[in-house]
């Protein structure tokens, strides 16, 4: 797997995460299964509840370009953060199980690989 690259494009992404409430900026790299990869960062409102996060902003990227599949995911973060609950949520409804790879912006040889399984399991599904 090229981790390197959405690291990469993770930490990029990151830099341009609109976050002037909780001056907390988060960066994704989404990998399609074809290959193609979908960028996304946090986007902060006044409202906290309308913010939108950046693995759900990849995500939502990835579907609005046909692709549903995928095959890897980088987020960057403070600190190597973990994904909200709801982020966990939406990543387990399109992959039963993916990789993930967490960096921390700060120290980027700091990371850490786990899995969608790992980080929700017994995930609410409509699915038996």
């Amino acid at each position: 797997m090229m981790w390197e690259a959405l690291i990469e494009q993770a930490l990029e992404v990151r830099k341009r995460a609109y976050a002037p409430y909780s001056n907390y900026q988060v960066g994704a790299a989404l990998r399609g299964a074809s290959g193609a990869v979908y960028t996304g960062c946090n986007v902060e409102n006044a409202s906290y509840g309308l913010t939108q996060c950046a693995e759900r902003a990849a995500i939502t990227a990835a579907v609005a370009a046909g692709e549903r599949e995928f095959a890897a995911l980088a987020l960057a973060t403070a600190g190597g953060g973990m994904p909200c609950g709801a982020c966990r949520q939406v990543i387990a409804e399109f992959c039963r199980s993916l990789p993930i790879m967490i960096v921390d912006a700060d120290d980027p040889a700091c990371r850490v690989v786990t899995d969608i399984e790992a980080l929700l399991p017994g995930r609410f599904s409509l699915d038996p």
